[in-house]
């Protein structure tokens, strides 16, 4: 059953809009600190911050250790081909497009009625060359030209859970054919203990590329509670050393893993393939009160 499109503004209503989207109730809550930056959340859990003045500012904490892959996917400024594969309030793309102008980039965000409630609240800059097409992520990759992109980063949640067919070896073939030789893929990962979904990730990259880094939170990586962990691979050597400097400076400070260390981390797990795939573990409701 379609689900009624009818905007709702809380009685604040410069500060919030509700709207159903195909998958849940979005709100786009206003920034009290930020003039004109909002908060996207899908049935309470936070998705994206925005600020439309300031599109290289990145608030949530997995969000500023995929900008730092960015900014080192090629010197500074140079413009490069990106795919994001979900979209969310399109603030990864934004940030290349505001870093890196010149960029081309393709979106690939499942929920159309999101995309448009996006687009009409917080709209693009003019001249950013973003497409935005509304699709599974893996099939709107299969449509990327053979070694197209720079880069690939994947952040896709469905009910706050990575689907199962964007954890197996078989998409990451798909993310090796898209992307240039020595590009790069970044996957924004959730898991608590025992970390089994993280260390299957880690065992599926290592199955496809060459080069491979985790950038978390300490506690996470030591299993004391769940959070995000960003996952990096490459057939290149990464640059693991500023990646480590960014991570470390951040307000949240990050610790990266990578090299015997990360293979020790992943102590043992078997890659995974479409045939035993399953969607990454829910967080806990504490996670979002």
């Amino acid at each position: 059953m379609g689900k009624s499109r009818n905007l709702r503004r809380r009685p604040d209503a410069d500060d919030a809009v509700v709207e159903p989207v195909d998958g849940g109730l979005a709100e786009l809550i206003r920034d009290r600190d930020r003039a004109r930056a909002w908060t996207l959340l899908i049935d309470g859990a936070p998705q994206s911050h925005v600020d439309l003045d300031d599109p290289g500012y990145l608030s949530f904490e997995y969000q500023r250790r995929l900008g730092h892959v960015i900014d080192l996917t090629a010197p500074a400024g140079r413009p490069v081909h990106a795919v994001h594969l979900g979209g969310g309030a399109l603030t990864l793309a934004r940030y290349v497009a505001a870093t890196r102008p010149r960029s081309t980039q393709q979106v690939v965000e499942r929920d159309a009625a999101l995309v448009q409630l996006v687009r009409r609240e917080l709209p693009l800059a003019v001249n950013t060359r973003i497409r935005v097409r509304s699709a599974d992520a893996r099939e709107g990759l299969a449509k990327v030209p053979d070694g197209w992109a720079d880069l690939v980063i994947a952040d896709v949640f469905s009910g706050a859970r990575t689907p199962a067919h964007l954890t197996s070896t078989e998409f990451l073939d798909e993310v090796r054919r898209a992307l240039k030789p020595g590009g790069l893929y970044a996957a924004n990962l959730a898991d608590g203990p025992p970390l089994a979904h993280l260390r299957g990730q880690i065992a599926t990259a290592a199955a496809r590329f060459g080069e491979l880094a985790v950038v978390a939170d300490p506690t996470v990586l030591r299993g004391k509670r769940f959070g995000n962990a960003v996952l990096v691979a490459s057939d290149l050597p990464l640059p693991v050393a500023e990646l480590t400097r960014r991570a470390a400076s951040d307000p949240h400070p990050g610790r990266v893993e990578h090299g015997r260390a990360l293979t020790d981390f992943a102590g043992g797990a078997v890659a995974v393939t479409d045939a035993a795939a399953v969607a990454s573990p829910a967080p806990p409701p504490s996670v979002f009160r």
